[in-house]
């Protein structure tokens, strides 16, 4: 078989030795985490999807699910696709619902565990008997094991190695041998990576020159600062664990004016605390990069749930009128090429950056290609390091008027560098100003930095067809269900084009228009409840008669079979 799902389900948090493994052989992997709000307890499972062929969406159903607890055969069985497979610890006797068409296997997962010395190694044992389903080799998971566990010395080795050949021996003998339907295809073998998106959006900081990272935790961003606690330091960067959020963003606005590329990461809560921060920024017109890991609100909402509902905020959240940039990454690729981008953009227009990313992007570990740092640029747009001198008392134009909007910025301390910073309304040298033309002046230079600009890809387009059917559009971590909803359509007759929309604010409507133009019938695909990219297409575009919206927005990725459905019924 080419693709296939499973699920490690209970109260445990399934360890990385199985997806490392997998990756190691080649396979494309896509994970996806499903775990409560609580800080104790909650069920959990998590999701794996193996493929020979890259995917970038959960599967509709599942073929082999991992039960430490009877809830979680309760909870997860209805995915099972018919034929499917149960592994579930015997500790607890375990029975099938009726009605489920599985079979069901009872290991001794914990009774294995505990003879060789902890029930700490049951995670061992169920994924050594998974993996032996597959028919995979366990030489490959064994070295696997031996660089988690290296470290801790070759006792533990030997016992992880032999958790997981015991979990295998077991399982094979209940089932007769491998069970051939699930045998996968031999992977390309190819070197991926297997990271989440804010393991991505870290190290994209890394490379960027970010050396400041202000935050407070929050889920699901608080991934991005523990990436960056551990990593930052080597590269004479630090990380600073806030007060809140509030800090967070004028604690980075301050590194920015000093000239260090700084950062803060949050979520919807937290975003609301730094609206007024994001003004200071575009009012001192001082470089901010801000990431936004969406879930599900308002107030503290779903806090592990997968939602798209901030883009409004993101848009309109700050008092008055600023230039600023909303970019929306789609693949674990988007999220570190991305960051750079945020950064340079940031620099060389002056203004916040928000990156928009969502749970099901930021949380889920998904295979990604090599990362090519050869083709990475650093751009610090009109930064002054040697300013003309000045007439006396005169002061350095930080805010002067120019074709383009966007000043000559100095560092403090530089010679002939000396200006006003100030959020209030101010003349060319940073001087409070309330002078009627001079504010117009001001908005005008402000507002127009950004006319124009678009990032790199600003929309991702798949339009094989001059006149489709449909042209279903996206953003976010909706791509890849999109595409697989694409191919089932396809299969029935139905054309189709995709644009992912990557670039939120300013909205990229020319770019956008002529796919607009050509598409019988126009779908957006979204998680919230009130079509929030669909109005700023409408908005900018028109269209509004055309337009029918797919809305998810109960907590959980959408699937592929639903997008199908719902394209199906509006056609």
């Amino acid at each position: 078989m080419e693709d296939r799902g499973s699920a490690r389900g209970g109260r445990r948090k399934y360890g990385p030795h199985f997806s490392t493994a997998l990756n190691r052989l080649g396979y494309y992997l896509y994970g996806y985490r499903h775990f409560s709000s609580r800080i104790k307890g909650g069920h959990t499972n998590n999701k794996i999807r193996i493929s020979t062929k890259p995917i970038r969406a959960i599967s509709d159903d599942l073929d082999i699910l991992v039960a430490f607890d009877q809830e979680s055969i309760d909870l997860n069985s209805h995915e099972l696709r018919p034929g499917g497979v149960v592994v579930a610890d015997a500790k607890f006797n375990p029975t099938l619902p009726d009605g489920v068409d599985a079979r069901l296997f009872a290991v001794p997962i914990t009774a294995i565990a505990e003879e060789l010395g902890t029930s700490l190694m049951k995670n061992m044992v169920a994924s050594g008997a998974s993996w032996a389903l597959l028919g995979l080799p366990l030489e490959v998971f064994n070295k696997a094991v031996e660089e988690e566990f290296g470290r801790k010395g070759p006792a533990i080795v030997e016992k992880n190695v032999e958790a997981v050949k015991r979990g295998a021996e077991y399982v094979l003998e209940l089932a007769g041998g491998p069970l051939e339907e699930f045998r996968l295809e031999p992977a390309d073998g190819r070197q991926k990576l297997f990271m989440i998106g804010n393991e991505a959006i870290g190290l994209g900081a890394i490379v960027a020159g970010c050396r400041i990272m202000s935050a407070y935790p929050i889920t699901p961003a608080s991934e991005i600062m523990e990436y960056l606690i551990k990593k930052l330091p080597k590269f004479g960067g630090t990380v600073i664990q806030t007060e809140d959020e509030i800090a967070a963003a004028t604690m980075a606005i301050g590194a920015g004016y000093a000239g260090v590329r700084a950062m803060t990461a949050s979520a919807g809560p937290g975003l609301s605390l730094m609206m007024e921060s994001i003004g200071l920024s575009g009012m001192t017109e001082t470089p901010l990069v801000i990431v936004d890991t969406q879930r599900g609100g308002p107030s503290t909402g779903l806090p592990t749930k997968q939602e798209q509902s901030d883009l409004n905020a993101m848009v309109y959240g700050t008092h008055g009128e600023i230039p600023k940039l909303v970019i929306a990454p789609a693949s674990i690729e988007d999220c570190f090429y991305d960051t750079i981008e945020a950064f340079n953009m940031a620099e060389k227009y002056q203004v916040p950056v928000i990156v928009m990313t969502d749970l099901q992007l930021s949380l889920g570990k998904q295979s990604c290609e090599m990362l090519d740092y050869e083709k990475i640029p650093i751009e610090r747009g009109k930064l002054v390091k040697d300013a003309p001198p000045l007439e006396p008392n005169e002061l350095f134009k930080r805010y002067e008027f120019t074709e383009d909007g966007v000043s000559p910025r100095v560092l403090p301390g530089e010679k002939y560098g000396l200006h006003h910073v100030t959020g209030v309304e101010h003349d060319e040298a940073g001087r409070p100003s309330e002078n009627a033309q001079n504010r117009q002046k001001m908005m005008d230079k402000r507002l127009k930095k950004l006319k124009g600009v678009y990032i790199r890809e600003a929309i991702r387009v798949d339009a094989p067809h001059e006149a489709p059917d449909l042209l279903m559009i996206g953003m976010g971590s909706t791509g890849g269900t999109i595409d697989e909803a694409r191919q089932r359509l396809a299969a029935d007759g139905v054309t189709s084009n995709h644009v992912t929309v990557r670039q939120i604010h300013p909205f990229p409507a020319d770019l956008l228009l002529p796919y607009l133009k050509s598409a019988k019938r126009i779908v957006v695909l979204e998680n919230n409840a009130t079509a929030q990219l669909a109005a700023q297409i409408k908005l900018h575009c028109g269209f509004a008669d055309n337009i029918r919206s797919i809305l998810k927005y109960d907590g959980t990725p959408f699937l592929p079979s639903e997008v199908y459905k719902a394209c199906k019924e509006l056609n």
